[in-house]
Parts: structure tokens; sequence; C-alpha cells
């Protein structure tokens, strides 16, 4: 799959999840406010029903006492006479049963215009009351308009967001689940892209590297069966060299491959033994030295650990020793000094071989590590490898219940250190 088409695919993933996101939040806040809608409603049928039942009590007393009746309303101020406060506290909480109204409410009867209360349950939300959506006018029991009945339900919108509270976290849940399978699913694209630039990448470099012996094995075979070379002794000693040179080469191309299958696998063995590290340092610097000496490069052996003896695999330890001053050599192309230094602690052993070479990016620092992963060289073509030295050092080393570190600057080279420590199962 194209990188073109991947991130087409990832802009129009997450233009897909916002309208999801934005979608949700549109029907979160409709039902919200549809649930509030119907809570208003229940709550003005209740206040009507509870002036209904005022009223009709109102019209039985009429019957009772015509008198009496003509009295109250010629004076406002008997609006006790015509509501009763013990009746209207009763009916109202009978009606907000009904409709099935539980939570905490106040109520109160009072003149809109002079602001007098007369009668409710109303504490210090006198304001509130005032001010509610819930008010009823009581002008079917008074000739004046000016009395009303008037509901407030404290902190009804901290209720309304509790009532959906479930429905909102069960809906952001989802939401991040599906975030997060879509996240998984591009970044995985993008990872399998990688990975097949990275495969493709290696095959082009081990075909490179497998062609390059084959062709000279195959030229110096060609060489020797011509009959005029038997008569010369040194040219098939030299090619015969030739052919055994190249042979190795491509022995140990094999040998890295393998080592590749086997860390995949995990079931490398590990053969420990107190093994002397500066010896083994001496010699593998000795023979780096002499290719150094080709390009005008030296080798410096710092190794001021008191106690350089650790329990090792020795087979194992050389290659890694090997595979750092290799890449040292690699990518320090032109007069490479290499620096090897050890030192202790009561734990181990620490071992730093640097270099002067081209340096590793920031962004690359946490990729070297990686299986396949190589270091763009830039304007340097000729570094050879199949991206494997690295994390065959990684996977040594924490075999060894060790660690690695890398510190690097572009154009200013690399260093590596690694732990190991005296005895397996110690860490630094």
């Amino acid at each position: 799959m194209q990188l073109k088409t991947i991130r087409i695919i990832a802009a129009v993933t997450i233009l897909v999840l916002l309208g999801i996101l934005f979608t949700q939040l549109y029907w979160v806040r409709h039902a919200v406010e549809l649930r509030e809608e119907q809570f208003n409603n229940k709550v003005r049928i209740a206040l009507k029903t509870v002036v209904n039942h005022l009223y009709n009590y109102k019209t039985e007393k009429e019957v009772q006492d015509t008198s009496c009746f003509k009295a109250c309303l010629l004076n406002e101020r008997h609006i006790y006479q015509l509501v009763d406060s013990v009746k209207l506290d009763s009916l109202v909480q009978n009606e907000l049963g009904c409709m099935r109204i539980t939570r905490d409410y106040e109520y109160a009867v009072f003149n809109r215009h002079s602001k007098q209360f007369y009668m409710g349950r109303y504490g210090n939300y006198k304001r509130e009351l005032l001010s509610s959506g819930f008010v009823v006018s009581l002008s079917c029991l008074h000739r004046s308009d000016d009395f009303v009945l008037s509901l407030y339900f404290p902190n009804l919108q901290g209720v309304m967001i509790r009532k959906m509270i479930g429905w909102v976290v069960l809906t952001a849940s989802l939401m991040l689940v599906l975030f997060a399978i879509s996240f998984y699913t591009v970044y995985g694209l993008f990872r399998q892209k990688r990975l097949s630039e990275m495969k493709n990448d290696f095959v082009n470099n081990m075909t490179h590297e497998f062609k390059t012996p084959i062709s000279a094995v195959s030229l110096a075979s060609e060489i020797l069966l011509r009959p005029e070379i038997n008569q010369k002794p040194e040219k098939v000693g030299r090619y015969a060299q030739l052919i055994y040179d190249e042979n190795m080469r491509l022995k140990n191309q094999v040998e890295n491959i393998l080592q590749l299958a086997v860390l995949d696998r995990s079931d490398y063995n590990i053969k420990l033994k107190q093994l002397n590290a500066h010896d083994i340092l001496t010699r593998q610097a000795h023979n780096f030295e002499i290719r150094l000496k080709e390009h005008n490069g030296s080798i410096l052996l710092n190794l001021n650990a008191e106690n350089p003896v650790i329990q090792a695999d020795k087979v194992h330890l050389i290659n890694v020793f090997n595979n750092l001053l290799d890449n040292a050599e690699k990518y320090s192309p032109e007069k490479p000094v290499i620096k090897i230094e050890t030192r202790n602690n009561k734990r181990g052993l620490f071992v730093s071989i640097q270099d002067n070479g081209i340096g590793i990016s920031r962004e690359n620092q946490s990729l070297v590590f990686r299986k396949l992963y190589r270091v763009p060289t830039g304007n340097v073509h000729d570094v050879k490898g199949f991206g494997i030295g690295l994390y065959y050092v990684k996977k040594i080393v924490e075999a060894h219940q060790g660690h690695i570190h890398l510190h690097s600057e572009l154009n200013k080279g690399s260093s590596f250190e690694i732990f190991l420590p005296f005895s397996a199962g110690t860490t630094s």
C-alpha cells in the first residue's frame, strides 16, 4: 500500500471519528434538553392540578358560606382564607409525587407586584422563587391577578446532569475505545509500511552483500581454471586466498542472518563463565587497528576499570564488541578515531566505545536498536549492513542482565556505553 493511500485513509478516519464525536455530543445535548422539557411540562401540569384542586376547595367553601367569600374578595389580605396552607402543602407534595418528581423543592404563594410572601416553604430561596420559571396564577381564586404559586428546585441542573451522567460516561467510554482502535489501526498501517520498507531494504542489502563475494569467487575460480595460471604459483595462491576470504565473508553474512532468526525465537543459549573483558577488548582493538590504518585511523584504549572480570558468554561478548567497533568504523568515513574506555561501579563493568563519525540525529536515536533499522547516512553511500548489529547487541547485553545507552550528536560522533554485571542477575 502506498504511503499516500495510508495518509488518505488516516485523514478520512480522523474526519469520520470527529463527525461521530460531534454527532454524539449533539444527541447527548438534545437528550438533556428533552429531559428538561419533559420535567418542565410535568411540573407545570402538577402546578395547574394543584390550582384546580384549590379552586374546587374554594367552590365548596363558597357554597357553605357565601358571605365569608364575598368578604374575602374585598380584601387581598384574606388570601389566607382562600388557600389553606396545610392543604396546599399536601396538594403540592401529592401532585409532584404523581408526576414521579421526587427531588427537593421549595414553594410559595406571593404577590408578584409587592413581592410579599404569604405562605409556603421557601426558607432562603425567596429570590429564586420570585424569578422561577415554574409559576401559576391564582386569579381563579382571587379577583386580583397579583397572587401566584411558585415552585423552585434547588440544584436542578446538577440533578439533570447526574441523571444523564451514566449515558455520558458510557458514550465517552465507547468513543475512547473507538478512537483507540482507530488509532491502533492507522498506526499499524504506518508501522506495516515502515516494516515493509525496512524488509525491502534488507533484501536489497542482502542481495548486494551476497552478489559481491559470489562474483569475486566466480571470477577467481574462472581464472584458476585457465591452464596458464597453473604455471604461476604466486597467482594461484593469491586467487585461492581471495576465494577463501570471500567465502568467509559469505559465511559471516549467513551467520548474521541466522543470528537474527535465533534472536527472534529468543532461544539462544548464554553460557556464562568468568572472563577478563580487558583481554577481549585488547585483542579486538588490535584486530581493528589493522583495518583502521588503511584509512589513517587509530584506536585508543583507556582501560580504567579496576576489576574487568565478569560472568559472560565469550562468543557473544566478542560479537557485541565487534559489532560496536564495526559500527564505529563504518560511520567514521574520514580518519576514524575510536576510543575504548572502561570503568567500574560496585555492581559491574561499564564499557564505552566512542567514535568521531557522522553521529545520529535525535529522532533516529530511539530507533537504532530496532530490528533491520539502518540509520540514514546522507552523502555516505558505501555503508553496508543488514540493520542487525545493534539489535543483536541490545538483545545479548539484556540477556546478560545489562543495558546499553547511546549518546550522539550529528557530525560529532557517537558513544555506546554498555553495562555488564559481575554476575548474572545483578543490575546497575
